[in-house]
């Protein structure tokens, strides 16, 4: 089949090359602008286009869908489907009916639930015990359309965003694969999805960072990790601001007020508002290099009772 592609990210990538391996004929690739990234702010090509020029893929960089200009080079790619995943760009109308089978998403949660942009960090931070991926029949709206198929996955109760991620990015591949193939036997049954249980993931920005150790241990520890590897849990220990990557929640009992230093003996462990404790495993003080909370607590005083945030 004959398919135009439309993705940015790491996450798109084995989309993209599956695609390829699986014998389609990818006629074109849509990719965000190369960006400046860096100290440097060197001009950087997104992992998509790396990836299709690696295949001799014609790429192209729209800064904008609205014009419609990209509708011209859409139409003279002559293709039936148009693939899109996590490509970052609303497409319009025109697009979205501009070949025979329409376009078809690659979504990282399981429709309806977590629709928008960052589906796989808040099924986290919800603290969501199952996720997956779902290829959709797109539609005007934002995530709405009709689901196709789905695939499904246990979220552990200590994995992060970037660890999820990667689990998804390939199970999302693995659901294109399936979902073309039953496109092309006719056996495809779309589903409507039902308004009345969805939920939207926001994008992310570094304002969500701040901890409230007030939240129960699971919220606290569900933030963390959710937010790893980006914008990163925050908090300030020592007049110091702290990110907080890794964290456990601990079974053990202590007495103390929420945000309060309960053990600083080769571990650090801060009490939550529902009585329990979380442990930090690493973090990173501003301008010092991440480490292990045991490394840390070498060369910085801590006290029992004393408060993160303050």
């Amino acid at each position: 089949m004959r398919i135009i592609f439309m993705g940015t990210p790491d996450f798109a990538v084995p989309c993209l090359k599956a695609l390829v391996e699986s014998g389609e004929e990818v006629a074109g690739v849509f990719t965000q602008p190369d960006k400046p990234k860096g100290r440097t702010m060197q001009l950087t090509p997104p992992p998509v286009k790396v990836c299709a020029e690696k295949y001799g893929i014609p790429v192209f960089q729209p800064r904008t869908m609205k014009d419609l200009k990209p509708l011209e080079t859409i139409n003279s790619l002559n293709a039936e489907l148009i693939i899109v995943v996590a490509y970052g760009k609303i497409l319009p109308p025109e697009i979205l009916s501009s070949v025979k089978y329409g376009c078809i998403n690659i979504h990282a949660s399981l429709l309806p639930k977590l629709r928008g942009a960052a589906p796989i960090q808040w099924s986290i931070i919800n603290g969501e015990k199952v996720t997956g991926v779902t290829s959709m029949q797109m539609d005007a709206g934002i995530d709405t359309g009709d689901m196709l198929l789905s695939k499904t996955v246990e979220i552990d109760e200590n994995i992060n965003a970037g660890e999820l991620h990667d689990i998804l990015s390939k199970m999302g591949a693995e659901v294109l694969v399936d979902t073309i193939k039953m496109l092309k036997e006719g056996k495809l049954k779309p589903e409507k999805q039902d308004g009345a249980h969805s939920s939207y993931a926001p994008i992310l920005s570094k304002e969500l960072s701040p901890v409230d150790f007030t939240k129960s241990a699971s919220e606290v520890h569900n933030k963390i990790r959710g937010l790893n590897p980006w914008p990163v849990a925050l908090t300030s220990i020592n007049g110091k601001n702290v990110k907080i990557y890794k964290s456990r929640i601990l079974k053990e009992k202590f007495t103390g007020n929420p945000g309060e230093i309960v053990d600083n003996n080769k571990r650090l462990a801060v009490m939550c508002g529902d009585g329990a404790a979380v442990e930090i495993l690493e973090l990173q003080q501003e301008g010092k290099k991440r480490t292990d909370a045991a490394n840390y607590l070498l060369g910085h005083k801590t006290e029992i009772g004393q408060k993160l945030g303050d």
